[in-house]
């Protein structure tokens, strides 16, 4: 709530859950990202939501890419000097990229028809 509240986004956009391994990380994810939800919904915050495919293809034109590839990427297209860190941080910047991409495609759609 504090960081809606210092940067009132319009827009949030949530990678989609995909695990296969680790039931213990995807429990704890899916509660985060539960509250997450709840709070944004109940500050009539629209939720976007993108799979690790759409992101990575978004972000490195290749939805089987490898996480090193995203994170390369990220740092590329922000014009970066370093990778961010946590990997978490350039995750959450590679969605706000797909979202970005995925709203300016839109917008061209809408335009074109």
């Amino acid at each position: 709530e504090k960081i809606i509240k210092k940067y009132n986004p319009l827009e949030a956009a949530i990678e989609k859950l995909y695990f296969n391994k680790n039931a213990k990380t995807a429990i704890d994810v899916a509660q985060i990202r539960g509250a997450l939800a709840c709070t944004l919904n109940n500050k009539n915050i629209k939720i976007f939501d993108y799979t690790p495919l759409q992101v990575k293809q978004a972000v490195a034109g290749y939805g089987r890419a490898e996480k090193s590839q995203v994170q390369n990427m990220v740092k590329i297209l922000l014009g970066l000097k370093e990778i961010p860190r946590p990997d978490d941080a350039a995750d959450a910047l590679a969605v706000g990229i797909c979202h970005l991409n995925s709203s300016k495609l839109n917008e061209l759609i809408k335009e074109n028809t």
